[in-house]
């Protein structure tokens, strides 16, 4: 019995050894051994690894991108008002050995930090530069958070502000504020609406009347051009007519009765008026003595006919 009890506790003891000789470090992680409380370089990199039990032993240190929540707290502004500031910190540990033996707590510590950067910048600002300058403030915490954990082996790779609140009635002061310029940039807006629509409306009445006159003046060009066309046409209808009929009298050889008779009928259209004097021409003076040497002969019958002379003098007017 005896001599089948020690093989089995020594087997168990070689298993126990064993498993705490055999040690898993995973990718994320690495391993940091301590040989009787001494560091022992280097670090262990991932898988399976050895360590001599109860001599050595393995710290491992997660290399991981981590989080920290910096808590609010209030913060007075340069122009003394009172804001809750928060932040969260993005890090990732870089050297394993120097975050196990150069700092005792590092999120506490990064914590107090951030707590204590952030009041010291938020303080050197206005109420308003803080609100519109998150990404200032968060590039001047995550610049003096990396800088002072570099020597802790860790890489601070962001911060974040998450709000800063103002007090109630500074609030609700700058509601009135944004309510009241929103207002004035809507008068301005409408303003300047009614100011584009007089200018439109003016320049529309411009160009109404500019195209108003230039269809008057094309209108009285066509007009004219009309009316020159007609009188150009009368002319050359009184220019074919007096043609022809100077063509015909020519061409019938007209005496001078006929000659004296036409004068008298045309002397009879002008008498019928309302001119008090009528010019006769010369010719009218000889038919008239013409008439009267014919009248002459029918009275009495001598052999011969009076003779006749035609006035040699220019017309005389005569009156009614």
């Amino acid at each position: 019995m005896e001599a089948f009890l020690f093989p089995l506790v020594f087997g168990i003891f070689l298993l126990i050894l064993a498993a705490k000789a055999l040690r898993v470090i995973r990718p994320f992680e690495k391993g940091v051994v301590e040989t009787l409380g001494k560091y022992s370089a280097p670090p262990r990199e991932p898988g399976l690894t050895f360590i001599m039990p109860f001599f050595q032993t393995l710290i491992k240190v997660d290399t991981r991108e981590q989080v920290i929540d910096v808590p609010p707290q209030e913060v007075i502004t340069k122009d003394n008002a009172a804001v809750t500031v928060d932040a969260v910190i993005y890090f990732r540990v870089t050297d394993p050995v120097r975050v196990i033996y150069n700092i005792a707590n590092f999120q506490y510590a990064a914590v107090k930090l951030a707590q204590t950067n952030l009041r010291n910048i938020v303080g050197d600002m206005e109420l308003d530069q803080t609100l519109t300058s998150r990404e200032k403030i968060n590039g001047q915490l995550r610049q003096v958070l990396d800088e002072a954990t570099d020597e802790w082996g860790v890489k601070v790779v962001r911060v974040e502000i998450q709000k800063i609140e103002p007090p109630a009635d500074i609030t609700n002061a700058m509601s009135k504020q944004m309510k009241a310029e929103r207002e004035k940039r809507a008068a301005i807006l409408e303003s300047e609406g009614f100011k584009q629509s007089a200018i439109l409306k003016a320049e529309g009445e411009r160009e109404s009347a500019i195209l108003k006159a230039e269809g008057e003046r094309k209108s009285a060009i066509i007009k004219a051009e009309g009316q020159a066309q007609a009188v150009r046409t009368l002319a050359d209808a009184e220019k074919f007519r007096i043609e022809t009929v100077f063509n015909a009298i020519h061409a019938g050889n007209p005496d001078a009765g006929l000659i004296a008779v036409r004068s008298l009928e045309a002397l009879e259209k002008v008498a019928d008026g309302k001119a008090t004097k009528i010019f006769l021409p010369s010719e009218v003076g000889g038919a008239l003595a013409s008439l009267g040497a014919m009248a002459e002969v029918f009275r009495t019958t001598p052999p011969k006919a009076p003779e006749v002379t035609a006035p040699a003098a220019p017309p005389k007017p005569m009156g009614r």
